[in-house]
């Protein structure tokens, strides 16, 4: 561990990664101080009828009393519904497919957890993310983290010297299974034995059908739009652009004689393009939001890689700044379903070099006439 005042901030969610946090560094001597946030309620989250908080506040909470630490909730509801949630909400609104969780780290959990840090004489926060930070040269690097299954440093691109320089991430040299037996050894076996949510945390089952319940005029606003082939030809109705993603192939409920997938989504029209799977593949794509951590790293494109979805493998690519903060990104082999409003990240090896939004890609044709 890093030098560092020994009281620490840890973002407590009840679950095992941020108990086991909490008992790292309790273990080695720190102040512990626990924040859990309240952001966003959804039926699951209550066990019985009149309880007055959700589930992994009061799990939070019980497991700070027996830890014998510090432990404060912060009720964002409020903030988080203004922000992250209408950003997701905009984001379908525009025909792309947003990772809402990228945009929470930074702008919202960050965001609080370095307010409270300062607040409560906390030097550090740390938080239960499969994550490495190093120090080269007085720059703060994210890396991977050692166990490949769980590496989560896809989702922390954004995080920048202010963040990375006061955050821990006790967890990044462990591998999930090393962490469900330390917590197992020091008798918490109901944490071990809790299913873990893998999905966006404000959303209980569909996002479409989340869609509908926060917009409830949606449906008749966007119904009655056109599936269109490559050259526009119409191909039969869909249920509205919202409700679609590019390279998605089930629930389409169209017949064409072969498998279809989305190609392409037009707000504007409202048309979803439909192609085979070879149309899904791109030797190229625009980034938008581009932060680039140190350029050095992308010197290189032998070593250069980029992953364009959370469980993608990461694709060797050569990139290159256009204009402003936009970048193309050349891969060395084809990239199946590039999508709008995901995130692209850079790794060099193990670390993230940078990343950045991929834009709607009908824009790279202008970046091609300004080189010709």
């Amino acid at each position: 561990m890093r030098e560092m005042n020994k009281r620490v901030l840890v973002g407590m969610s009840g679950g095992i990664d941020s108990s086991a946090v909490c008992m790292l560094l309790k273990e080695q001597g720190c102040d512990v101080i626990g924040l859990t946030m309240r952001m966003w309620d959804i039926p699951s989250h209550f066990s019985f009828t009149g309880q007055e908080e959700p589930n992994h506040v009061l799990e939070a909470r019980e497991l700070a009393s027996r830890l014998g630490i510090e432990h404060y909730t912060l009720d964002v509801r409020s903030e988080f519904r203004a922000g992250v949630v209408q950003e997701f909400i905009g984001e379908y609104l525009r025909g792309r497919t947003p990772n809402p969780c990228v945009m929470c780290n930074l702008h919202f959990k960050w965001h609080y957890l370095l307010d409270e840090a300062d607040r409560l004489g906390c030097s550090r926060v740390a938080t239960g993310h499969y994550a490495r930070i190093d120090c080269e040269n007085g720059i703060y690097m994210l890396k991977r983290g050692l166990d490949e299954k769980k590496d989560q440093s896809y989702f922390l691109w954004k995080l920048g010297q202010r963040e990375l320089s006061r955050t821990l991430f006790p967890l990044g040299n462990w591998t999930k299974e090393e962490i469900k037996q330390y917590v197992l050894d020091r008798g918490y076996k109901e944490k071990v034995e809790k299913k873990e949510s893998m999905e966006v945390c404000f959303i209980e089952k569909d996002y479409r059908d989340f869609l509908r319940t926060m917009l409830p005029d949606l449906q008749e606003r966007v119904e009655g739009g056109f599936f269109v082939d490559h050259i526009g030809r119409k191909l039969g109705r869909h249920k509205g652009f919202p409700f679609y993603t590019i390279g998605q192939r089930k629930g389409l409920e169209i017949a064409l004689g072969e498998p279809a997938y989305v190609t392409r989504i037009n707000p504007v029209k409202n048309t979803i393009r439909l192609g085979n799977k070879k149309d899904l593949l791109a030797s190229e794509m625009l980034l938008e939001d581009v932060l680039i951590h140190d350029k050095s790293l992308l010197s290189s494109a032998e070593e250069l890689s980029v992953r364009i979805r959370y469980r993608s493998p990461a694709i060797a690519a050569v990139a290159s700044p256009a204009e402003g903060d936009k970048w193309i990104v050349s891969f060395l082999e084809d990239a199946s379903a590039v999508t709008p409003g995901q995130s692209a990240v850079f790794y060099k090896g193990d670390k993230v070099a940078g990343g950045g939004i991929i834009a709607d890609q009908k824009f790279l044709k202008k970046y091609h006439k300004d080189t010709i």
